[in-house]
């Protein structure tokens, strides 16, 4: 149902649950099963620990493709948020 109605989405610190999320979101729009939409990391702090994790472990032993990691952007700033998305829909 997460995906259904959505158009964007927009990750806060989490547990397993939001974790699970964070990762079927980015499987399913890097098998392309689900076209691409924003995907919002909000609260560097928290984030940048797993980002650097699946930088350095897994896509420098070549068990994620690189590409992958651009689906996300990482912010603490509700107005680039908001453009961020804005600007999205806005593209032709």
């Amino acid at each position: 149902m997460l995906v259904k109605y959505a158009t964007a989405f927009v990750l806060f610190p989490g547990g397993f649950g939001t974790l699970d999320e964070l990762f079927e979101l980015s499987t399913l729009m890097q098998t392309k099963k689900l076209q691409p939409y924003p995907i919002v990391l909000m609260g560097r702090s928290y984030w940048d620990g797993l980002l650097t994790w699946l930088t350095e472990e897994a896509v420098g032993r070549d068990r994620l493709d690189p590409s992958g990691l651009s689906l996300y952007t990482v912010t603490d700033d509700v107005d680039e948020v908001i453009d961020l998305i804005q600007r999205f829909y806005r593209t032709p």
